[in-house]
């Protein structure tokens, strides 16, 4: 399978955003397994030889929404304030992002199912968005020069938050042992980061 294209000007950047919009609410509305290329493409007003050429395929695609929601959260996510413990900041993005997830189960699905399926098919994007997402929580906790320790502890935060947010999506778990669960996750891992 062909590297999807790069959008190289601010029109083929605005195709690919309406193209990524579409495929969230497909995907909020339908789930993976039906969602189809040709209605995304219809949805965001593109040729699906346009769709095809930056998403070769709905793993491609809903790896690249993943990426998109990281990067949204990112816009509001900042360093913990002076006196703010970098912990609880990094357990408050978490909780945050896991509510925008669990409040769209379908689409939330859909974007882990295809970026777990992205580390053979398309490794690159989905090692992308593994780092942006541990890039996400170093920021979060002001880790602005992180060590090996501090990557592996981010790292393991985030697989972390997957397999409770996996487990949640199942409904094997209960919305307060989510909570709990992420909260005590933080406490343990992230405990030489703490300032109180």
């Amino acid at each position: 399978m062909r590297a999807p294209a790069k959008p190289n000007s601010p029109q083929q950047e605005a195709r690919v955003q309406r193209i990524l919009r579409a495929a969230a609410r497909q995907g909020a509305g339908n789930g993976l397994e039906r969602v189809q290329m040709q209605e995304v493409a219809k949805e965001s007003g593109v040729a699906i030889a346009t769709l095809y050429r930056y998403f070769p395929s709905k793993m491609h695609l809903f790896t690249a929404v993943m990426q998109a929601q990281i990067d949204r959260i990112q816009a509001y996510a900042s360093p913990p304030a002076c006196g703010d413990d970098p912990v609880e900041a990094v357990t408050r993005l978490l909780l945050e992002a896991t509510r925008q997830m669990l409040g769209s189960p379908l689409l939330a699905h859909a974007m882990m199912v295809s970026n777990n399926a992205a580390i053979h098919a398309t490794e690159a994007e989905a090692g992308q968005t593994s780092a942006s997402f541990t890039q996400l929580l170093l920021d979060t906790a002001g880790r602005e020069k992180p060590g090996d320790r501090d990557i592996q502890l981010a790292r393991l935060v985030e697989q972390a938050w997957y397999g409770v947010l996996t487990a949640a999506l199942n409904q094997r778990t209960p919305h307060e042992q989510v909570v709990d669960d992420l909260r005590v996750t933080c406490q343990l891992l992230l405990a030489d980061w703490s300032t109180t």
